[in-house]
């Protein structure tokens, strides 16, 4: 296929058609792999947590009586899940431990690998998606190609890695 010259910038150009094409095809992961690779990595960012948050309690802010309590309506907790989540699905290309375990990866619908900021988008659609009252991880159910909130604000999919459709190794990778 022959490179065509970048259009100029004041015109639409739809760079995403050969990426969806590349996706075409690949089995979607189902609710439950999704709901298994979610609750394992909130354990684990919680697991993280924890000894950040007592050690900030105790050596910087010098507190002698600590009450750690998971709340998403505190900073530190909040920047704890968008950096767990936006690291391992930058440095795992989609999988974060959770997914690893549900066999499944979040893959870019606009490029071959999950970005940095598109890592950071995805980790802060979770928010989004809780903020909905939960409606954001239901959109599953009538969504065509199974999107919640994460995916559609970081324009991802998640595909269940373990059934195996034409040349699913080298796209997914």
């Amino acid at each position: 296929m022959k490179d065509k010259p970048a259009p100029p910038r004041r015109y639409f150009h739809m760079h995403e058609t050969a990426r969806m094409h590349a996706l075409e095809g690949l089995p979607l992961a189902t609710f439950w792999q999704r709901l298994l690779g979610y609750s394992i990595d909130v354990l684990l960012a919680v697991l993280i947590w924890i000894p950040i948050e007592y050690s900030v309690r105790r050596y910087l802010l010098h507190q002698n009586e600590i009450n750690l309590m998971w709340d998403f309506h505190e900073p530190g907790n909040v920047v704890v899940v968008v950096l767990y989540w936006a690291v391992c699905n930058y440095f795992g290309n989609g999988r974060t431990p959770g997914k690893w375990v549900a066999r499944t990866r979040a893959m870019s619908l606009t490029s071959d690998r999950l970005g940095a900021w598109q890592s950071v988008e995805r980790s802060l659609g979770y928010g989004a998606a809780i903020l909905e009252g939960g409606l954001g991880f239901l959109q599953f159910f009538w969504d065509r190609n199974r999107m919640c909130a994460q995916d559609r604000l970081a324009e991802t999919i998640v595909v269940d890695v373990r059934k195996r459709s034409k040349g699913l190794d080298n796209r997914a990778a």
